[in-house]
C-alpha cells in the first residue's frame, strides 16, 4: 500500500537514514549501559547500578519508538545488533572499567546519541518532517539531560 503522509520517497527516505543512524548510537549505549549495571563495583555501586537500571530501560524504550518511527517512513528499521551497530560511533569496551570511568563512558555516550539526534533534527527539517524532528528532540533533551546529571556524578 503506498504510503501518503506529505513527504515524498526522498525525504523519507533521508529521515530514515537519519534515523537508522540515531538508533545505532542509542542501541551502543544501551548496550554499554547494561553491561555496566551488571559489572559496576565500588563504594558507590548500590546508586550507580539503579542509575544505570534506569538508564538503560529508558534507553531500551527509545529503540522502539525510533524503529516503529523508521518504519512509519516506508523503511524497515535495522534488524540485528550487527546492522544497528554499524551506524554507531560508541564502541564497546575491552574489559570492564571502573566506576569512575563508566560514569564518563556513558556521559560521553549521551552526548553522542545527542549529536546524532541534532543531526537528525537538520534532515527532518529539510524534510519538512515535523514528526521526525519532535522525535530527534525529544531524544536529544533526553540525552542532554542524562550526560548532564552523569558528569555531577563524578
Amino acid at each position: 500500500m503506498a504510503i501518503d503522509i506529505g513527504l515524498d520517497d526522498a525525504a523519507r527516505k533521508s529521515s530514515a537514514e537519519a534515523l537508522k543512524a540515531l538508533l545505532g548510537e542509542t542501541y551502543a549505549l544501551y548496550t554499554k549501559t547494561h553491561g555496566y549495571h551488571w559489572n559496576v563495583t565500588g563504594p558507590r555501586f548500590n546508586e550507580l547500578h539503579n542509575m544505570f537500571m534506569v538508564q538503560y530501560n529508558e534507553l531500551w524504550l527509545a529503540l522502539d519508538l525510533i524503529a516503529e518511527r523508521i518504519r512509519a517512513l516506508g523503511h524497515f528499521a535495522p534488524g540485528s545488533s550487527g546492522e544497528m551497530l554499524q551506524n554507531a560511533t560508541i564502541k564497546p569496551d575491552n574489559g570492564v572499567p571502573d566506576a569512575a570511568d563508566m560514569v564518563k563512558q556513558l556521559a560521553a555516550g549521551h552526548e553522542a546519541v545527542s549529536k546524532a539526534a541534532k543531526a537528525g533534527i537538520k534532515i527532518a527539517e529539510k524534510n519538512h518532517d515535523p514528526v521526525t524532528v519532535d522525535l530527534c528532540t525529544q531524544r536529544a533533551q533526553i540525552a542532554e539531560k542524562t550526560a548532564w546529571m552523569l558528569r555531577a556524578a563524578v
